[in-house]
């Protein structure tokens, strides 16, 4: 939905509001952004002025049933000529607890479920208080964005359901389907299923599938598990799995892919309240070409009461060459009411790939910021960011921010 239908629909919010002001109470945020970067596609800098809207108006009905919740983006392109610009991530409206038992939002929504996620113009219902399982359906046309607007055509819908437990201490567990269709043919079918177990106060278990239906593989596999002796103290260790899929519908599909395979390590440590430290190592699969491993260490210090600094290191070698990298940021509350921040990261790698980057490349990146509270409800940001890599000499960009909440 381009600029020209993000504005009616929020008319119609405010109306909606007006009319019902003896019980509706509205609450949100305003952003608006001035932002400044190289666009690539006109090979030159691009300004562009942006404001965010995102609302809530709930109490519209006596009983507080009924809400309304909205968020969308105007941009107004201001050197480049590609004028005014609109997207409408949601605009629903959301009625709970009919009989106690059913929940139903209607209009345009972000749904999420295990097997997969998407932005709907449609309905999604959640039935619960029915036992120790809750389900979820949702459908309607499914939303593509491009860089001028939506690209969706007729045909396009999405379409899933899960059930998953409810008031079951200590565990999450959930199973989901989820399809896609492409101008009326079927472009994704996943099935999907998350669980999370917590142990003796001190152990949690996780995982994460997905299993592409069409092209019989599993696409994604997370599984996990956090030890916590102590509240200063967490281990972790993960194995993940991708084997990339595409639409059906898409050229991609045709192409052949390597499955990746991580697993990780990772221990995090409060010392105190002045110092905390990590460290880090990873090993990572691409397939039959080759491996990598990755090593990271880190901390997060507090030198003064009001000055926190960031420092981190990062070494990979193997598949595609090798990288050495580091990383420092510094946040300063200078008053209640005003922050200063900045930081510095700096990578040496050489990429065995590619012939035409042989050789070792250095990519730099400045940054300095700002935030100031004007008032409990205003409060504005800027940050400036300077690139120098091997695509870019310079690559200065920036962005100003003013927020409203209300």
């Amino acid at each position: 939905m381009g600029i020209k239908g993000l504005l009616p629909l929020f008319l119609c919010i405010s109306l909606l509001s007006a009319s019902t002001s003896w019980a509706a109470e509205i609450r949100g945020r305003s952003s608006t952004q001035f932002l400044w970067f190289n666009n690539d596609f006109y090979s030159g800098r691009q300004v562009e002025l942006a404001e965010y809207l995102r609302l809530s108006i709930t109490d519209i009905d006596k009983a507080g049933k009924f809400s309304i919740h909205g968020y969308g983006r105007g941009t107004q392109d201001l050197n480049n000529g590609e004028g005014l610009n609109g997207r409408l991530y949601y605009l629903y409206g959301d009625y709970r607890g009919i009989y106690d038992k059913v929940d139903l939002k209607l209009g345009r929504q972000f749904v999420n479920l295990s097997a997969g996620s998407a932005i709907i113009d449609g309905g999604q219902v959640d039935l619960r208080n029915i036992g120790p399982v809750g389900f979820t359906v949702f459908g309607g046309r499914d939303v593509v964005f491009g860089l001028d607007g939506e690209l969706g055509h007729g045909g396009d819908y999405a379409l899933g359901m899960s059930a998953y437990l409810v008031r079951v201490r200590k565990t999450d567990l959930d199973v989901s389907w989820f399809r896609k269709w492409d101008a009326g043919d079927v472009s994704r079918d996943i099935l999907g299923a998350s669980f999370k177990q917590y142990l003796l106060d001190s152990v949690k278990l996780y995982s994460n599938v997905r299993y592409d239906v069409t092209s019989e593989v599993f696409n994604e596999v997370l599984a996990g598990v956090k030890y916590f002796p102590s509240a200063k103290l967490v281990f972790t260790g993960e194995w993940y799995q991708s084997y990339p899929t595409f639409d059906t519908t898409s050229i991609y599909s045709v192409f052949a892919v390597n499955r990746y395979q991580e697993g990780v390590f990772r221990v995090d440590y409060s010392i105190n309240e002045k110092v905390a430290v990590n460290a880090g190592y990873s090993r990572q699969e691409y397939g039959e070409d080759g491996t990598a491993n990755v090593y990271e260490v880190g901390c997060r210090l507090r030198p003064l009461e009001s000055v926190t600094v960031g420092l981190a290191y990062d070494r990979r070698q193997g598949y595609d060459g090798k990288l050495n990298g580091g990383m420092f940021d510094a946040t300063w509350n200078l008053t209640k009411d005003l922050q200063l921040a900045g930081g510095l990261t700096v990578d040496a790698y050489r990429r065995d790939f590619f012939p035409s980057t042989s050789g070792e490349q250095i990519a730099q990146k400045y940054w300095v910021g700002s935030r100031y509270q004007l008032a409990k409800n205003m409060n504005a940001s800027v940050r400036v960011e300077e690139n120098v890599n091997n695509t870019y000499n310079s690559d200065f960009q920036g962005r100003f921010i003013f927020n409203y909440d209300f």
